[in-house]
């Protein structure tokens, strides 16, 4: 089995980075920048909607 990785972005400070998604929490989980501390919904981090999308249907499972 393949891991998947996710881009991220901050929405305050635009600093990217990607993340295992066996690593992070569900979309709707309060989620912080380490760059700028920043905190939103983990799904406001997602560069884009494809990633949104996986880390979604790997929370549904």
């Amino acid at each position: 089995m393949q891991e998947a990785w996710l881009q991220l972005q901050c929405p305050a400070c635009s600093v990217t980075w990607e993340e295992r998604v066996s690593d992070l929490p569900a979309p709707d989980t309060a989620f912080d920048c380490d760059g700028c501390g920043a905190e939103r919904s983990l799904s406001e981090f997602m560069r884009t909607a494809r990633d949104l999308e996986v880390l979604q249907a790997f929370t549904e499972s």
